[in-house]
């Protein structure tokens, strides 16, 4: 088997950030410039398809030869890109199967995604040139048309033949980065089974979800009529030049009165509730309505659609730590949920963009649309969506490594497990229907003590909208009373990465093994597969306890050294787990159209005559490797997306 290293330099119109890679690829104005490669690690060579080289025989054989495997640093792009310079139709692609993603492989490791970080994290000998960005600006995207550029609208390699060298040569050293990146991890493959997950993923991506575009530009239509009425509203109640301007909107509020350091959406609606002035809280409330953001993704799945209306490339295999899949472009994975009880009513007269009614019927239209963006997403015709996700999967998972078997015989038994937390903290019979605040109790200790969580878990996740300060810690100790065996695993689970870092060797608890080897930390998971921790190390913090610290990106997106905790190992650990029992279903079903993959949630395009039941009872049977984890997969149909 031939390796083919490669990597291509090229020109649109369009903003890839905006749109993605296929959109990009498919554009008329779209064009290689470099391409560059080798095989099997040999000299690296570089194609000038722009000044009119072409592609020689041995090269486009290898692209489509399925005994060359094609290697690439966000392969994606590159077998996008080269399948739309070999002709195929939107909707065909060369076959991911014959490609290998060198950022995959790195984020398996826990290493930064971009070639760029990552060539500076593993401080490569063939680094990413610095000048790149820079060189990209001028090559790859138009240019502002000036009279000292002669009015033209693009830059080619005449314009600037010492640039165009050196672009040549960046093109080269990104390929010299990829065999660099491969030898330097080659010791910790990925393992055969995440590539097949990885193949399946792109075959996902290449896929894509249809969108409702006439309904979309409705919405953007509506949008836009209601919000320029709402800021005219504005103008004429502050008199304000610009309302949309929170330094303005600040100096009006403190003028009448009241004086605010946020004007972020909780604030504001906390504001609206509190305050006795009906001129402030109309102008709060006028602001709540024009500041939904959400709106936005209406355009974002605009941007991402292909000629066949079908947004591809919107998601991200391994895009966080623990290997979980994560957004790209539209970001499915934060929708807002639709809480309408007419929803088909809603969408036909957004389809109509009868505004009229729409103001008579809701009293907030932003929000209505904000709402109703998952209904955007449609089967093709003659098709239906079967939307099925897991019941309660993080709390499974972690009840089943500690061994909490209470918990475990509850799921075992189809109970409601937030009444059975309840009853199981407070010593009496709790159900949803004899004592909903006490089951209300036993979600909220659920959802934030699970992985260490104390007073502060619980307020984040709005214990005080109905609950009392002091009611608070009571609660953190009842529910960790209940938990025992969830409690010490925390603490094992701490015990055991401590002791692998600080001796460089493994320690396993629970059936979850770490191992310390050339500078990183490796958590074997149940599946077989590792998740890792970069440059671990084991400090004292300020009150004697060991404190453990790994490399990562911040909440910033800046590399940097980060803490961890019992807790948040833990919180890894299972959600890792998790993420290995979504991927097994995902490969079960690997036969029927998956659109989308959220949290813990399948969407399948399918048939109208493919059964619920049968999709639900294959997403439902436990893994191999956990076959005793009581699982269940609920699900629905629906001929537009939706939260059921």
């Amino acid at each position: 088997m031939k390796y083919m290293f490669l990597d291509i330099e090229t020109y649109c119109e369009r903003d890839l950030k905006e749109c993605g890679v296929y959109p990009y690829a498919a554009d008329p104005s779209f064009e290689i410039l470099l391409l560059g490669y080798s095989f099997d690690g040999s000299e690296v060579s570089v194609i000038d398809l722009a000044q009119g080289e072409k592609l020689p025989k041995d090269v486009l054989d290898a692209i489509t030869s399925p005994n060359v495997i094609k290697i690439a640093h966000n392969a994606l792009f590159e077998r996008v890109c080269l399948s739309s310079y070999l002709g195929m139709p939107v909707g065909t692609y060369l076959p991911p199967e014959q490609w290998r993603c060198s950022m995959v492989a790195s984020a398996y490791l826990g290493l930064p995604l971009s070639l760029d970080m990552l060539s500076t994290v593993l401080n490569l000998k063939n680094a990413k040139m610095k000048e790149g960005k820079e060189l990209i600006r001028y090559f790859c995207l138009p240019c502002k048309p000036t009279k000292s550029n002669g009015m033209r609208t693009r830059n080619k390699p005449q314009d600037s033949p010492e640039k165009w060298a050196t672009f040549a040569l960046y093109n080269k050293y990104d390929v010299l980065a990829e065999i660099e990146i491969l030898s330097r991890i080659k010791a910790f493959p990925m393992p055969d089974f995440l590539w097949q997950e990885w193949f399946q993923d792109q075959r996902i991506n290449d896929r894509g979800v249809l969108i409702d575009t006439e309904f979309v530009k409705s919405a953007i239509a509506i949008d836009e009529i209601v919000s320029n009425e709402l800021q005219t509203k504005l103008k004429d109640i502050t008199k304000l030049e610009n309302p949309g301007s929170v330094l303005q909107l600040k100096g009006w509020l403190i003028d009448n009165g009241l004086a605010i350091d946020s004007l972020g959406k909780k604030d504001v609606a906390k504001l609206i509730d509190e305050s006795k002035n009906p001129l402030i809280k109309e102008v709060l409330r006028l602001r709540l309505m024009t500041s939904k953001t959400s709106i936005k993704k209406y355009q974002a799945m605009i941007n991402a659609q292909c000629s066949d209306e079908r947004a591809r490339g919107c998601f991200q295999f391994a895009g966080g730590h623990t290997l979980r899949w994560s957004g790209r472009l539209i970001q499915f994975q934060n929708m807002r949920q639709n809480h309408i009880t007419d929803l088909d009513g809603a969408r036909a007269l957004v389809k109509e963009r009868n505004v009229e009614a729409l103001e008579m019927l809701y009293d907030d239209i932003p929000e209505l649309l904000a709402m109703l963006i998952r209904t955007a997403i449609i089967p093709k015709k003659g098709y239906k969506f079967i939307v099925a996700d897991y019941s309660a999967i993080e709390c499974r998972v972690v009840a089943y490594i500690a061994k909490e078997e209470w918990v475990l015989d509850a799921f075992r038994n189809n109970e409601d497990i937030y009444s059975s937390v309840a009853s199981k903290m407070m010593g009496r019979v709790i159900t949803k229907k004899t004592d909903p605040d006490a089951r209300q109790r036993g979600k909220q200790a659920t959802l934030s003590c699970g992985y260490g969580g104390s007073v502060g878990a619980l307020k984040a996740m709005g214990a005080l909208d109905f609950m009392k300060e002091e009611e608070l810690e009571p609660l953190v100790k009842s529910w960790r009373t209940a938990n025992p065996h969830i409690v010490k695993l925390w603490y094992d689970l701490e015990k055991a990465a401590v002791i692998a870092i600080k001796n460089k060797t493994s320690s396993e608890t629970h059936g979850l093994k770490y191992t310390y080897k050339s500078g990183l930390l490796f958590l074997r998971l149940p599946s077989g597969r590792d998740m890792c921790y970069v440059r671990p190390k084991v400090s004292i913090d300020d009150y004697g306890r060991n404190k453990i610290t790994y490399e990562s990106f911040d909440a910033t997106h800046h590399w940097t050294r980060t803490d961890t905790f019992s807790g948040k190992l833990t919180e890894n650990a299972v959600q890792a787990f998790a993420r290995d029992v979504l991927a097994n279903s995902m490969t079960n079903l690997k036969n029927y159209d998956i659109v989308m993959s959220i949290h813990d949630e399948l969407v399948i395009e399918c048939p109208m005559d493919t059964s619920l039941e049968f999709i639900c009872n294959e997403m439902g049977k436990s893994p191999k490797w956990c076959s005793d984890l009581p699982l269940r997969a609920d699900g629905y149909e629906c001929m537009y997306y939706k939260k059921d």
